[in-house]
């Protein structure tokens, strides 16, 4: 499904406007800048404050591609005993974890094959919700 929405050219700067910039505007697919392989995308709302220590805020959305290998220190969306949380991969010699980013090792969740533990999806990008 192709979805457009206005996309203005002109970058929001940070700094002071410049009065001599043209706001040329034109469509813009997210579908096509957001999502690599449609099939195993899936968009999540992030629901809890866990993982605040790496930027990813209540209320977040998640972009998830289910066909990427998570790697070291990705962000990933996993099944853990039936319930869909958002964790950071931590692989440390022969074992993986799940930590939500803080300093706090406590929290960490092992994956081994006697837990119902297991990644569903790689997290592609963050959109932040300001509300």
């Amino acid at each position: 499904m192709k979805l457009t929405i206005p996309y203005y050219l002109h970058k929001a700067g940070a700094g002071f406007p410049s009065p001599a910039t043209d706001y040329i505007e034109e469509d813009i697919d997210l579908n096509m800048h957001l999502i690599k392989n449609v099939p195993a995308t899936f968009i999540i709302r992030v629901q809890g404050k866990s993982m605040v220590d790496v930027g990813i805020n209540d209320g977040d959305l998640l972009v998830v591609d289910k066909s990427l290998k998570p790697r070291n220190f990705s962000t990933v969306i996993a099944n853990v005993h039936d319930e869909l949380v958002v964790k950071t991969l931590v692989q440390e010699r022969d074992k993986k974890f799940l930590s939500s980013g803080s300093k706090d090792f406590s929290n960490r969740i092992l994956i081994n094959e006697e837990e119902d533990v297991f990644i569903w999806g790689v997290v592609t990008y963050v959109i932040h919700s300001t509300y």
